[in-house]
């Protein structure tokens, strides 16, 4: 009970910071007074808003978000500098804004829009969430009861949460795993209990999510050497691919008019076979061999389902 609680209050103080967030998007480099933010705060949360707690909200979404809300001394304005260029700067950070705002949309229109929105049902465990990104904040380790698939019963570990990556719709959780020493992922809709211990760990100084995910495809640690694939899209799916990239690593390396020849660095694993399985004949794997061979192997088991 006193769990639900806390990552009920913690989802409505990061509702509250993204609220901010989209003030001072909107507002622009003209920002918002005091004044005027009080007001539209009243409107949609009710009560006061001191300044006391407008800044110790500013303090907390510099720490959450590495936003600063700064003030125009001169005009008594508060403003986010370069806000328009957040989203550029920081796609994780826009993905969350837009995440919780789109939620709050969709909350707010259940009723005036009903029958005419249409969004997927994706386990993404968010409940989780916002407790694992407080548990961050302050470093404390976290108990998880977590359940592999295939498994008759869930594993009990102690975890450092290190960071928190999106990836297809889904929340994982990366950190050290004390039992088995090592850095691991885990689904947050795999998780079925979790608790925020008073433990604390230190932060390794060199840690970067997007460093470690660098050379790796969707949500897998690198498990081997990264390489270069060449792979060829014909017709709209070399459209398609082209619009919206495999990996942050694409390029284009060819076109012969009928087909497009794009690059990836990366180190191979399951969801990549099963990313390139997807598009069908749509593409097909040039090098290296053994990567070209794998896709082989795979379209002939699935061949064998349907004879």
């Amino acid at each position: 009970m006193f769990e639900d609680k806390f990552g009920k209050m913690v989802t409505e103080l990061l509702n509250k910071y993204i609220w901010l967030v989209q003030k001072f998007i909107t507002a622009g480099d003209n920002g918002i007074s005091l004044e005027e933010l009080s007001s539209s705060w009243e409107r949609k949360f009710g009560g006061s808003y001191p300044r006391r707690s407008f800044n110790n909200h500013r303090q907390a979404i510099s720490d959450v978000f590495g936003i600063d809300i700064e003030c125009n001394r001169s005009t008594n304005r508060y403003f986010i500098r370069n806000s328009v260029d957040i989203s550029d700067r920081d796609t994780g950070i826009s993905w969350l804004i837009d995440t919780f705002t789109v939620n709050n949309l969709l909350s707010l229109s259940k009723e005036g829009l009903s029958g005419r929105l249409s969004v997927e049902e994706v386990p993404s465990g968010k409940k989780y969430l916002s407790p694992l990104m407080t548990a961050m904040q302050e470093n404390n380790i976290v108990r998880i009861s977590y359940r592999k698939y295939g498994a008759s019963e869930p594993d009990v570990r102690r975890v450092h949460p290190y960071g928190i990556k999106e990836s297809a719709q889904r929340w994982y959780l990366v950190g050290l795993a004390e039992e088995k020493g090592s850095c691991r992922v885990y689904s947050l809709d795999r998780i079925e209990s979790m608790e925020v211990l008073p433990d604390t760990f230190a932060m390794p100084g060199d840690f970067d999510i997007d460093a470690l995910f660098s050379t790796s495809f969707g949500s897998y640690l690198p498990s081997g050497k990264a390489c270069t694939i060449l792979f060829k899209a014909f017709g709209n799916e070399a459209s398609y691919i082209r619009d919206l990239p495999l990996h942050h690593t694409q390029t284009i390396v060819g076109n012969d008019g009928m087909s497009t020849t794009f690059s990836i660095f990366v180190s191979p694993d399951k969801g990549l076979y099963l990313e390139f399985l997807s598009h069908g004949p749509g593409i097909e794997v040039l090098s290296p061999e053994n990567i070209r061979m794998k896709m082989k192997e795979l379209t002939e088991e699935m061949y064998r389902l349907y004879i």
